[in-house]
């Protein structure tokens, strides 16, 4: 039986739990979620030094589809208050009522997509907490180039070190984690907010005519050719990075299954998390941009992109004695918001390698949970796996691979939200969105399968990138990683098999037929 009928006349889906436990509320998602919107630490001073005020407009429309996507992953997951893992956990029960073994790949390579999108963000982030701390405490940039990219010694120490000592609290449970991430949001997310309108305070250095027509950096118009692209090419080609950080405030629903009323608790994290991602990927931007000034953006030896939120802090509030100290904050609430990402990167993600685990779909050794509550062992592979991609070195090679993962994950996804709308119109939904919702979610599968399929590739081979080269055999690297799930997912099936055969005396299986004559 796929459903149930309610108590109150709505259909009740049936799916398997995570088996986790409920102790948190909204703000415990809401909290920990914010690592998504933290990621504006990486992509803003990017963008706006590749693209200049071009790049404002593309962040501003990809934003609001990921707020679009926390309002979709609102309503799914207070259908599915059990599920773990965040929006890869839903499209495996949208689908298996018609089409059950299509739902069995489905799950597992939106379970494993997602976690591989995910997962790197530790040691991207580590890897840029670094920058700042060698740039504070003036550390020797000496390093070696295992493959093509420049890794310090000090980015390596720090970036292992933090990546191990934040599995700590993340094997703690959600509980712990909520406690340790709320200081850490309360420590970052303020200052990044005051950032955001910092410029308020002193007009002087303000000049909202470098908005206007939002050029690039080189002068030319938002519609001109660059890079040796079309503006729209050009667009779709950027809008691969960018949608690896601007939709990341979906990873709030990942915890919307460890709340205690997630009828109530889906909505409101879900709402908030969008909003203030809008908020903060747009007004950032911006305030760079009418600060910093195009010129200067586009100019490497007058603005380094790696210690951007620190040029911005000095612009706006001068370069004197307090400015100092100011500086020495800035740079602090920049790690700190970036070590809180790092957290949500290794406890996140786990979740779904745990739910498909749960599912049947992968091995039963992510499917462990420690006494507090938590898939420690799935941490523990990210951890592992996180400290393998520290070697990449560079935030754009780490964007190019991950995101082959993150983007697609979501495309089933919303397939399958479309799905439940026309196929299961009675099931329960607490937060239920209009009914046209069902053809914007189309929409926006579209959307991402174009940027996915064509600007994925064509960001990846081009050399306009802060790379300063081509960055396509990362995404070719992303695609192996992408189909790896099959082999683990076959490994699976033939462990449930394999248990279901009888033993000899020697406790060996038998050659004899499984036990219920399969």
């Amino acid at each position: 039986m796929e459903s149930m009928s309610g108590a109150d006349g709505f259909e009740e889906l049936e799916y398997e739990a995570s088996g986790l436990p409920k102790t948190t509320n909204w703000l415990g998602p809401f909290v920990i979620g914010l690592a998504g919107t933290i990621l504006v630490t990486g992509i803003a001073p990017t963008i706006v030094t590749t693209l200049g005020p071009a790049g404002i407009p593309w962040m501003f429309f990809f934003t609001i589809t990921g707020y679009l996507l926390c309002l979709f992953l609102a309503e799914l997951s207070a259908m599915m208050p059990d599920r773990a893992g965040g929006s890869p956990a839903y499209a495996y029960v949208a689908y298996r009522q018609k089409w059950p073994r299509l739902a069995e790949h489905i799950n597992g390579f939106c379970a494993w997509a997602y976690w591989f999108g995910w997962f790197p963000v530790a040691p991207l982030n580590m890897i840029l907490a670094s920058f700042y701390l060698v740039g504070l405490f003036h550390l020797s940039q000496a390093g070696f180039t295992p493959i093509d990219t420049p890794i310090a010694w000090w980015t390596l120490g720090i970036s292992v070190f933090g990546i191990l000592a934040l599995f700590i609290p993340a094997y703690r449970g959600l509980r712990f984690s909520q406690v340790f991430a709320g200081i850490l949001a309360l420590l970052s997310m303020i200052p990044m907010t005051f950032l955001a309108i910092s410029w308020i305070f002193n007009l002087g250095v303000v000049h909202f005519d470098q908005l206007w027509g939002f050029q690039h950096t080189n002068g030319a118009s938002f519609f001109g050719n660059q890079y040796g692209h079309s503006w729209f090419v050009l667009g779709m080609a950027f809008s691969f990075l960018i949608t690896w950080n601007v939709i990341a405030m979906e990873a709030a629903a990942c915890y919307i299954g460890e709340t205690r009323d997630p009828d109530r608790d889906a909505k409101i994290a879900m709402n908030l998390e969008g909003g203030y991602g809008v908020f903060i990927y747009t007004m950032i931007p911006v305030a760079f941009v009418i600060v910093l000034g195009v010129h200067a953006l586009g100019n490497p030896a007058l603005v380094d992109p790696k210690t951007m939120f620190v040029d911005f802090t000095a612009k706006v509030f001068g370069t004197g004695a307090g400015s100092t100290v100011l500086k020495w904050l800035i740079a602090w609430m920049l790690i700190i918001a970036l070590i809180l990402s790092a957290l949500n990167a290794i406890t996140g993600c786990a979740r779904s390698l745990h739910q498909m685990s749960t599912d049947g779909h992968f091995p039963r050794f992510f499917g462990h949970l420690n006494s507090h509550g938590v898939p420690d062992r799935a941490m523990i592979f990210n951890v592992i796996c996180s400290i393998i991609v520290v070697f990449m070195g560079g935030a754009v090679e780490i964007y190019t691979f991950s995101n082959v993962g993150y983007l697609s994950s979501f495309i089933p996804v919303l397939i399958g939200y479309f799905l439940l709308r026309k196929y299961r119109p009675n099931v329960r939904r607490p937060f239920r969105l209009p009914e046209w919702m069902k053809y914007v979610a189309i929409a926006l599968a579209l959307i991402y399968a174009v940027v996915f399929f064509w600007g994925g590739p064509v960001y990846a081979s081009c050399s306009c990138s802060q790379a300063g080269h081509s960055t396509l055999p990362y995404y070719f690297i992303g695609l192996v990683t992408l189909v790896a799930y099959l082999p683990l997912y076959l490994y699976r099936k033939w462990d449930d098999k394999r248990r279901l055969r009888p033993l000899d005396a020697d406790g060996k299986i038998s050659s004899e037929v499984a036990i219920g004559g399969q």
